[in-house]
């Protein structure tokens, strides 16, 4: 893995950051706060290619890796964009996968270039219903799993979020009527890589939620006084910021190896996921209970931008499971359930 980002990818990362600076700034994310989607963002993430990013270029897309992707989420997720392009590309790319096996018409020609926003249920569904999907009050193509079946189903989007910690565009979403694009063993093998992916992407998120975090912190301990000088020159907020900053460098570097990982058809690239996004979770947890707590009791009041991350850093995770639970199916699938395991 080469840490040295490449011309085409710090262009990347560039085109994006403008992208979030004009159209991203903290009232952009309190206005849309109830659905959790700025539409005007969106036009302007489709309008520079973001959806079609890493989708193979037999289907049309830009041909580039998950990589590249994972760049372009760690600037949205500093800035807390409110789009779902994680949940969308994943959806895409598991399409992709099986779309020669699929009659012509099925996938909607926009999912490539995000006219139409697509989604995946991260647990299966129960009952005929997906709940608690990513992007489901706005998407309107979603993926889910029902027993040994792996689903398409297309509806208009509800454009109502279930209320959530961080304002996330979560919904129920019924899948009466979906048509069923792989079955047995192949649906499910297409539904846990879309999942490790999902997890890989939002650990890249997350490192970027962290970073802006950090940095709202090392602002306000820049301009804040106590005792006739800046708060930030006390030491022990120093060497609080400086274990912040190295451990979101490890969360970084954690989530592009796993996106790496998958782009090199590396064997451990699940697991890798897995890891990145637990450790990514603890990290932008922390980063922003820190960056809370060096505001004072002003961090818990909504005038203040922290409370968006610090609500965030802790919705995002639950949006899949329990941390507790991921930890376990991750030691699970590395070492095999401990005897007597409960």
């Amino acid at each position: 893995m080469d840490l040295e980002l490449s011309d085409e990818q710090t262009a990347l990362v560039d085109l994006f950051t403008s992208i979030a600076e004009r159209n991203c700034a903290p009232e952009t994310v309190r206005l849309h706060e109830t659905l959790g989607f700025a539409p005007m963002l969106w036009s302007q993430v489709v309008a520079a290619g973001g959806p079609g990013i890493a989708i193979p270029e037999a289907n049309g897309g830009g041909g580039a890796g998950l990589l590249e992707l994972a760049l372009a989420v760690t600037v949205f997720g500093q800035y807390l964009a409110p789009v779902p392009l994680v949940e969308h590309v994943v959806a895409a790319r598991l399409l992709a996968r099986v779309s020669g096996d699929l009659p012509d018409g099925v996938v909607p020609h926009g999912v490539v270039d995000g006219t139409t926003i697509a989604t995946i249920a991260l647990r299966p569904a129960v009952d005929g219903m997906a709940r608690l999907v990513p992007a489901g009050a706005v998407a309107h193509l979603l993926l889910a799993l029902e027993g040994d079946d792996l689903l398409l189903v297309t509806t208009d989007p509800p454009g109502v979020a279930v209320p959530n910690l961080a304002s996330a565009p979560l919904a129920h979403r019924a899948i009466a009527g979906g048509t069923v694009v792989a079955s047995g063993a192949v649906a499910h093998e297409l539904y846990e890589t879309g999942l490790a992916e999902w997890r890989a992407l939002t650990a890249a998120a997350l490192a970027g939620l962290g970073r802006g975090a950090l940095e709202l912190a090392r602002t306000y301990v820049t301009e804040r006084q106590q005792f006739g000088k800046p708060i930030g020159s006390f030491q022990a907020i120093q060497h609080t910021l400086a274990d912040v900053t190295v451990a979101l460098d490890g969360a970084q570097l954690l989530a592009r190896k796993a996106a790496w990982a998958f782009d090199s058809d590396h064997a451990d690239a699940p697991d890798l996921a897995a890891m990145a996004f637990l450790f990514a979770s603890e990290q932008a947890q922390r980063a922003s209970e820190r960056a809370l707590h060096f505001h004072g009791g002003y961090g818990y009041m909504q005038e203040y931008d922290i409370q968006l991350y610090y609500r965030r850093a802790k919705g995002w995770p639950l949006v899949l499971d329990a941390p507790v639970r991921e930890y376990r199916r991750l030691a699970a699938h590395r070492y095999g359930s401990p005897t007597g395991a409960r």
